[in-house]
């Protein structure tokens, strides 16, 4: 802030007044003098003497300094051409090119970025949705893909420059070159590496060992809950047939479900023959019956009774087994006699 002094009017009533000393310039005295004079100060004792009334209009006025922009085209010149390294191409290896063309796997790239991106705001309600122009995920990548088509282009530029220039841009194949580090070290290197790959291995294998002792504990518990199963099912058919609700045991020998039913399975899948039944077993089974229940099985029932005579033969019937028919027993009287006579 700048006072410029302006002449205050003179007064009419014919008074001397002392030119060129005013409020400001007299307050500029004092601070001069004082060596701790501090802009803070000098505010507040102007605020002081504006309540005072000791300012008057007209006799501070604000000036402001505008920075001017200055383009001197040659001293700029002159301070790029000092600034620039005078070296030859090979020392410096500076390119300023165009981007590489876009080949069509960074392309399919870009669109399955896009796409997951625009997945991520489908299945999230909680992210505001943005716009592809404006998102900085999808900024953030471009820009990476530019800057991989930029130094794309400056390597095809700079490999031609330099096969213009007769430097190999490859190692021959007789190639030698002291190694920077030491076979010592390198050999550390290598024992660190195959550790880490053998601490990846021993722990990949007791993953897989976790996982099949898991798979193994599954199976055998599954296994178990369903030998259970099948046995609470066998005492409950047995209880029912106990009672009455089942007439039969055939259950007990057609399943051909849990362990019972899968060793005979597998029995009959092992042999690829027919098991052949001997003659012995064949009457046996002709005259004991083959499976189910025996115990009862001549008691009379109700079809039993309403037959002609016992066991399917008719009452009082004389067809049996001979040509004839069996013989009538004689009376009494005439077995007396028949005794009689032999005597």
């Amino acid at each position: 802030m700048l006072l410029a002094q302006q002449a205050a009017p003179a007064p009419d009533d014919g008074t001397d007044v002392e030119m060129g000393t005013t409020v400001a310039e007299e307050f500029y005295a004092d601070s001069n003098d004082d060596s701790s004079f501090s802009e803070s100060d000098s505010d507040d004792e102007l605020r002081a003497a504006l309540r005072n009334n000791q300012l008057k209009p007209g006799l501070n006025v604000m000036e402001t300094n505008e920075h001017q922009p200055i383009n001197d085209t040659p001293k700029l010149k002159a301070a790029l051409e000092a600034i620039v390294l005078k070296a030859a191409w090979i020392e410096r290896m500076d390119l300023v090119n165009d981007l590489a063309p876009l080949t069509p796997e960074l392309a399919i790239q870009i669109e399955k970025h896009q796409q997951k991106r625009e997945n991520q705001f489908k299945g999230n309600r909680k992210i505001p949705y943005v716009a592809p122009d404006v998102d900085p995920v999808l900024n953030d990548f471009k820009r990476e893909i530019l800057f991989h088509r930029q130094a794309q282009a400056a390597t095809i530029e700079g490999i031609q420059r330099l096969h213009d220039l007769g430097i190999a841009t490859k190692r021959p194949d007789d190639y030698f070159a002291e190694m920077a580090k030491s076979d010592e070290h390198m050999q550390r290197i290598r024992k660190v590496l195959l550790d880490k790959q053998e601490g990846i291995a021993k722990s990949e294998r007791v993953r897989q060992l976790r996982e099949q002792r898991r798979i193994g504990k599954l199976i055998q518990r599954q296994a178990t809950e369903k030998r259970e199963e099948e046995r609470r099912k066998t005492l409950s058919d047995i209880k029912k047939f106990r009672k009455g609700k089942l007439s039969n045991l055939d259950f007990l020998d057609d399943d051909d479900e849990g362990p019972r039913g899968d060793f005979r399975k597998s029995g009959k899948k092992g042999t690829g023959k027919k098991k052949t039944v001997s003659g012995k077993r064949k009457a046996r089974d002709a005259k004991f019956g083959f499976g189910g229940r025996k115990k009862g099985s001549k008691r009379n029932t109700k079809e039993s009774s309403m037959q002609d005579g016992p066991r399917g033969k008719k009452r009082g019937g004389g067809g049996g087994g001979g040509a004839g028919g069996a013989k009538k027993r004689p009376g009494k009287n005439r077995r007396a006699q028949s005794k009689n006579r032999k005597k």
